[in-house]
């Protein structure tokens, strides 16, 4: 795939007698502004958190807190292939061949 500029896909789309879309100049600086100020955010998140420091207790708490997340949403799919099989009559938790 080529990274052909917004110029030579208008003229292959639209041909060289096509007018260019209305406030397209504008639509575009207005896009590249947006994603540039996205990208400086993203940057200061990056830097604030590689600047930041974490006590012990603090990372250990974290990865508490993570760990009953992924705890806690085991056990709720597990409940919802429970609630599963019920619904279709099936024992969906064996495999489909043996």
């Amino acid at each position: 795939m080529q990274n052909d500029s917004i110029e030579t896909l208008l003229l292959r789309h639209y041909g060289s007698t096509a007018p260019a879309p209305d406030k397209l100049e504008e639509t575009l600086v207005a896009s590249i502004r947006l994603q540039a100020a996205q990208l400086d955010e993203e940057q200061q998140i990056a830097r604030t958190l590689r600047e930041r420091t974490f006590s012990r207790r603090r990372a250990v708490r974290m990865v508490a807190l993570a760990t009953a997340g992924i705890g806690t949403l085991s056990i709720g799919m597990d409940g919802l292939r429970k609630i599963e099989s019920a619904l279709l009559g099936q024992d969906i938790t064996q495999p489909a061949y043996t």
